[in-house]
């Protein structure tokens, strides 16, 4: 067994023998940058509230004042974020094809904040909101400005249900998901910062025919992984594109 520096060299060298990889990334990559992610013991979201009750389809429908005074001020708190080290690696990893695509179940736009081009975001996004009935779509600032101003819920000028275009329980998944289950069968896998824990998410290592994790915890999937390095993403990233950087040298 090799110390934990040897380790995230060994890992460093599968990364640049076998680019370019996917990149699939959940709720631990953007603890650094303030936000919270769901299942932490203590600190997770869902330890504060139930996700059913207050981000579902079914309390946007028939309680949307729960929902626009309780969920979507949840989901506002993303929006102060900004992108930290991980993300800029991944963005700077892309540029130089290191990174094929960015596979997200995040909903906070930091990849794309940070310069990644090539972003699924399978759970959706906070910059925008939609009409349920016309399609019509309108800055999630808009949407904002309407909650605030006490129209609950938020009417499209046609009269339908303004929401903002992130995936609530009891949606269906956006047609990323598909597009991402079938690039992840040609290219390896980095996971970073996931539990893999949420279905249907976690049936995308399950197809990858090599895999790597990063994340702080362990996850079901570790013994497929031909590396698992457990840390912040943040100070793992950096490590190995300082190590990444002299493969370039000696290129």
């Amino acid at each position: 067994m090799y110390f934990h520096n040897d380790r995230q060299k060994k890992a460093a060298e599968c990364l640049w023998l076998n680019r370019p990889w996917i990149v699939l990334t959940g709720a631990g990559i953007s603890t650094e940058s303030g936000i919270p992610d769901f299942r932490s013991p203590q600190t997770g979201l869902w330890n504060q509230y139930d996700p059913m009750e207050i981000l579902s389809t079914e309390v946007l429908f028939n309680q949307p004042e729960l929902f626009y005074k309780t969920g979507f001020s949840v989901l506002m708190q993303f929006k102060q974020a900004r992108p930290n080290l991980a993300h800029d690696i991944l963005a700077s990893w892309e540029s130089k094809g290191m990174v094929k695509a960015v596979i997200t179940q995040n909903i906070d736009s930091l990849h794309i904040d940070s310069g990644s081009k090539k972003v699924m975001e399978i759970h959706g996004h906070l910059r925008t909101a939609s009409c349920v009935k016309c399609m019509r779509t309108v800055s999630i600032e808009k949407l904002e400005s309407l909650v605030m101003d006490g129209q609950i819920p938020p009417r499209c000028r046609c009269g339908g249900i303004l929401r903002p275009d992130v995936v609530l329980f009891g949606d269906m998944l956006p047609s990323s998901f598909e597009q991402a289950t079938k690039m992840v069968q040609k290219f390896p896998l980095l996971v970073i910062g996931s539990s893999l824990q949420v279905s249907p998410a976690n049936l995308i290592p399950s197809l990858a025919t090599k895999l790597m994790i990063i994340n702080l915890e362990e996850t079901p999937f570790d013994k497929k992984a031909a590396f698992v390095l457990n840390g912040k993403a943040s100070s793992i990233l950096h490590f190995l594109d300082e190590e990444i950087k002299k493969f370039e040298e000696n290129a």
